[in-house]
């Protein structure tokens, strides 16, 4: 049996969803790895959509085991009222069919305070967060003073737990000015949710290994995406975990050997959300265009993302740091109606062309893309299943992508509709 991690290419929001609802039909397990509720996926099943933000995709899917990982930061608030809001669209949720690692780290209320008072004093230098606490809560955890969900089973190991975070916490506040946290108070709300979340509680690292020797097909969900990881992203805006393929098995605690296929899912153009350095981005018409054919919108804050021309050299750098196997090519049908089509594959830094994006915030910001133009298609490629099927410009400029990016494309992705993909190869199968 295969195990597939999911991924994103560029900079997240390439479509996931629907191509993760599709993989998640056909695994056993499905586990999220990384990152808390500031990305989302949304699903459509059946004429019904749901807007996952922290429970695995495959929880809204019959006869499928949902895991969150130790790798990802719960704000329990958040969980619980994202599983009440799937339940009341019919969808069974219990102890059958849904796990939380008892190892995750927990988002706390000064956390999502301390993430807007950061926004809110940086200016132009802000970082453009989701302002849910994720960065403040991943620090606490490299930091060792975090709350985990297995905190939550002592009220004597809780109010130490918390002794310990809000020392520290409370002496930023003071310095800001703001009100401290007042322990008691958080520690009785704590323990009251306390139930309802460590009923879902076990070591993932073992159910993990228990469903490998049963030879169970795993997905390893990512948020995110590559360019956005906390190494290899356009650091320092980025989000405060590694959103690369092998952190699905830090995140999860099974052995690299564990992942069979890394699926790099990839917008047919760029796009993103908040502040950092976009080489190919288009503030003219044609980004207006993009952004309205491809309601480049965000599931979880509605913010409009900023789009671009497809960046060959961002997507082959990213293949590579991620160990990526094959690409699910998205939103291709956005492109239907442009006369002219640009792929970057070159930058020019200071006078000299390069072929990769440098580590530095200040050369990310002057690099300027070099492009090859290929002709527009200017007709629709919904509904069609058959890749020789497509128009001539169309199967160019798909063709031009896998030779520049050096990576098989595994999927071709014509609309938000399931039926509407062509499958070239099936990662589950290979």
């Amino acid at each position: 049996m295969k195990n597939v991690v999911v991924v994103g290419s560029q900079w997240g929001d390439e479509g996931k969803g629907k191509i993760v609802d599709w993989l998640s039909e056909q695994a056993d397990i499905v586990v999220r790895f990384q990152g808390g509720h500031n990305a989302g996926h949304t699903l459509v099943v059946d004429g019904v959509t749901y807007k996952l933000r922290l429970l695995p995709s495959g929880i809204v899917r019959e006869n499928k085991i949902s895991i969150i990982g130790n790798g990802v930061v719960i704000d329990p608030w958040a969980l619980l009222d994202e599983i009440e809001e799937i339940k009341s669209k019919g969808i069974k949720i219990s102890t059958d069919n849904f796990i939380i690692s008892e190892s995750a780290n927990l988002i706390l209320p000064f956390h999502r305070e301390m993430d807007e008072i950061r926004e809110d004093s940086a200016g132009k230098g802000k970082i453009g967060t989701t302002r849910r606490g994720i960065g403040p809560a991943y620090e606490d955890k490299v930091g060792r003073r975090s709350i985990r969900v297995m905190d939550l089973r002592s009220e004597n190991n809780l109010d130490h737990r918390l002794e310990l975070v809000l020392m520290h916490h409370n002496a930023i506040r003071k310095g800001l000015g703001k009100e401290i946290f007042e322990k008691n108070k958080l520690k009785m709300d704590l323990m009251k949710i306390a139930p309802k979340i460590l009923k879902y509680s076990q070591p993932v690292w073992l159910k993990i290994d228990q469903f490998k020797k049963q030879k169970k097909k795993i997905l390893f969900e990512g948020a995110q995406g590559i360019l956005l990881d906390v190494d290899h992203g356009t650091y320092p805006f980025v989000t405060s975990s590694n959103t690369v393929a092998s952190s699905a098995a830090t995140g999860v605690g099974c052995g690299p050997n564990s992942i069979n296929y890394v699926l790099g899912i990839t917008k047919a153009y760029t796009t993103r959300v908040g502040e950092g350095p976009f080489p190919t981005e288009l503030k003219d018409e044609i980004g207006e265009i993009l952004g309205k054919r491809g309601r480049e919108f965000g599931t979880v804050t509605s913010r409009k993302r900023r789009c671009g021309w497809f960046d060959g050299v961002l997507v082959r750098q990213t293949i590579k740091i991620s160990g990526i196997d094959g690409i699910a090519l998205t939103k291709l049908d956005v492109l239907d109606a442009l006369d002219e089509i640009k792929m970057c594959v070159e930058y020019e830094l200071d006078g000299k062309k390069i072929d990769y994006l440098p580590a530095a915030v200040e050369d990310q910001i002057k690099i300027k893309p070099i492009y090859k133009t290929f002709p527009g298609w200017k007709t629709p490629t919904n509904g069609i299943k058959n890749i020789d099927e497509l128009p001539d410009n169309a199967k160019n400029y798909i063709y031009a992508i896998e030779d520049f990016i050096q990576s098989k494309i595994s999927s071709i992705s014509l609309s938000p509709e399931r039926e509407d993909t062509i499958l070239i190869e099936n990662p589950f199968d290979i």
